[in-house]
């Protein structure tokens, strides 16, 4: 079997490790978040280099809620020159806690901080920052890395550590997936199409949360179909307050 074969089916078989073991912990997220659209609290989303990918996802998305604002903060994202910039200042010491200060996030809010190793200052400095302000954390994670690294963090913890919701991507140690022979590394990555799909999977639950709630959920139609403009400005407009990347 090739390599592309074999990602498709290790693709699918963390997918359903993924169904099987995570479906309470993704129930609770989409009910946090469900919450916080019925109480008009603010939605927020943050990764650094690479995991800031399901950042970009959950914000300003076809079928998605209007209400996820995403965290890019200088450095973080992959539009970095050196690009290995973006490592050293993940491990920067105080710039989560910096970055979360620049937005209006406050008590009941909710945050939602991608990370595989979970091992690096910024996202648990962010973390603990959320918590202090009364936010609930979900962490999205790869426990089977983060359990075996160590913490670059003076607290010893991980980011899972401070996670109201655990979220576990099910991925390989270190994210690559397969092994190529006569290739000491591996290769092929999960994380990001995992990730996409679990985080994907929690809003579609929290909106259908919403409709059992009576609510109108606030989701994005493409802006390619006819229609959508017009749908948009008004969901855009209804959650004005909540929004904060217009």
């Amino acid at each position: 079997m090739s390599a592309l074969n074999r990602y498709f089916e290790e693709c699918a078989r963390v997918a359903r490790v993924v169904e099987e073991t995570q479906g309470a912990a993704m129930e609770k997220a989409a009910k946090a978040i469900a919450d916080a659209t019925e109480k008009k609290k603010n939605i927020f989303a943050f990764g650094a280099s690479h995991a800031g990918l399901i950042t970009l996802e959950l914000f300003y998305r076809t079928g998605g809620l209007v209400t996820i604002n995403p965290i890019r903060a200088p450095g973080m994202m992959l539009d970095m020159t050196p690009i290995t910039s973006t490592s050293k200042l993940e491990r920067l010491e105080g710039y989560g806690e910096l970055i979360l200060s620049g937005e209006k996030a406050g008590e009941g809010d909710v945050i939602i901080i991608h990370s595989v190793s979970g091992r690096n200052a910024v996202a648990i400095d962010m973390a603990v920052a959320a918590k202090k302000k009364g936010m609930t954390v979900i962490v999205l994670t790869n426990m089977n890395t983060s359990s075996q690294v160590t913490s670059r963090h003076p607290s010893g913890k991980k980011l899972y550590d401070f996670g109201d919701i655990v979220l576990d991507n099910c991925g390989a140690k270190g994210d690559s997936s397969l092994e190529i022979k006569g290739v000491p590394e591996k290769t092929a990555p999960t994380s990001t199409v995992i990730g996409a799909m679990i985080l994907n999977a929690v809003v579609a639950r929290s909106v259908e949360m919403m409709v059992e709630r009576g609510m109108v959920p606030p989701v994005f139609v493409s802006a390619n179909v006819d229609g959508g403009d017009e749908h948009n400005a008004v969901i855009l407009e209804q959650y004005k307050d909540n929004i904060f990347y217009m």
